[in-house]
C-alpha cells in the first residue's frame, strides 16, 4: 500500500511513520493534531490486555509541542484499573525528540440493553444536504486538509463564526487496518476551532494547547459533524467547543482551549 492512502504506515506494534495526509495548514514539518489524536485514541484502545467490557468515554489531550513529520513511538500505560473504570495513558514521542503529545482516557464498564436510551440535543443537518465548501489557501497539495473530505451544512472555512461541518475520513487511519470508529471522532474533533474561527487566519494565531473529547457512544457510519463555535477573551485566551453529531444524531462533545494572538 502507498503512503498516499493512510495517514500511517505501522512499522511495528508501536512504531508509526507518518505520511504527507498528516501534514497541517500552517507548518510543511508539522501534522495536524487530529491524526497524532486518534493514533493515541488507537493505542488506547488496542493495549494488551484491554477489557472488552470497558469502552472510552472521555479523552483529554495535552499537546506539548508540535508533532513532526518523523517516525513516531507510542507507550501506553493502565494509571488505575477498577470493577467499572479504567484509566489509561498513552504518550507519543518522535524519533531523536522528547514527548509531544499525551492523552488521558477514562474507560467505563458497558453493559448493552442495561438502561434506556436517552440522547436529547438538536440534530443537524445531515451530509446529504451539506455543501463542499473551499479550504482557505494551504501552500502543498498533500495533507490533512486533503486527506478528509468536508461538507458545511452552516459556515464554511472562509467565513467567521459558529459552523456545522461534517468531516469524513478519505484513507485510513493505519495503511491496511480497518477504520476505528473511535478514530473518526478523534481525527475530526481537533478542527473545532478551524470550522469556527471567529478571528482572520492571516492577521491572528489561534493554536489548541489541549482536546477533551467526551463520548456516550461511537459514531456509526463513516461522517462524523462538529457543530462548532469559538469564544475568545481580549486578552488572548479562547475556548472552542463542538457538540459532536453523527447521521444518527448526538454522540458527544470536544473543546479546546486556545492561544490567540497576532501573527508575527
Amino acid at each position: 500500500m502507498s503512503e498516499a492512502e493512510a495517514f500511517y504506515q505501522r512499522e511495528s506494534q508501536d512504531r508509526f511513520l507518518p505520511t504527507p495526509s498528516t501534514r497541517g495548514p500552517w507548518d510543511a514539518d508539522s501534522q495536524h493534531a487530529g491524526p497524532p489524536a486518534a493514533l493515541l485514541g488507537l493505542a488506547v484502545e488496542q493495549r494488551p490486555g484491554a477489557r472488552p467490557d470497558l469502552r472510552v468515554a472521555r479523552l483529554t489531550y495535552e499537546i506539548m509541542r508540535p508533532v513532526p513529520i518523523r517516525p513516531l513511538t507510542v507507550a501506553v500505560r493502565v494509571l488505575r484499573s477498577g470493577r467499572s473504570t479504567e484509566l489509561v495513558e498513552a504518550v507519543l514521542t518522535p524519533e531523536g525528540g522528547a514527548d509531544v503529545m499525551r492523552v488521558t482516557a477514562l474507560l467505563l464498564k458497558t453493559a448493552p440493553h442495561s438502561v434506556p436510551e436517552v440522547t436529547p440535543g438538536p440534530q443537524v443537518p445531515g451530509p446529504a444536504s451539506a455543501l463542499a465548501k473551499p479550504f482557505f489557501p494551504v501552500p502543498w497539495d498533500r495533507g490533512y486538509h486533503t486527506a478528509m473530505e468536508v461538507r458545511f451544512a452552516a459556515g464554511s472555512f472562509l467565513e467567521p463564526g459558529p459552523a456545522q461541518a461534517w468531516m469524513r475520513m478519505r484513507v485510513p487511519l493505519v495503511a491496511g487496518e480497518e477504520i476505528a470508529p473511535l478514530s473518526r471522532v478523534l481525527i475530526a474533533a481537533d478542527s473545532g476551532n478551524g470550522v469556527s474561527a471567529e478571528l482572520d487566519f492571516h492577521r491572528y494565531v489561534f493554536i489548541n494547547a489541549d482536546l477533551t473529547v467526551g463520548v456516550h457512544r461511537h459514531p456509526e457510519g463513516e461522517w462524523v459533524c462538529l457543530d462548532a463555535r469559538t469564544m475568545v477573551d481580549a486578552a488572548g485566551i479562547g475556548i472552542a467547543e463542538s457538540a459532536l453529531h453523527d447521521e444518527k444524531g448526538p454522540l458527544g462533545r470536544s473543546t479546546q482551549s486556545l492561544y490567540v494572538a497576532p501573527r508575527g
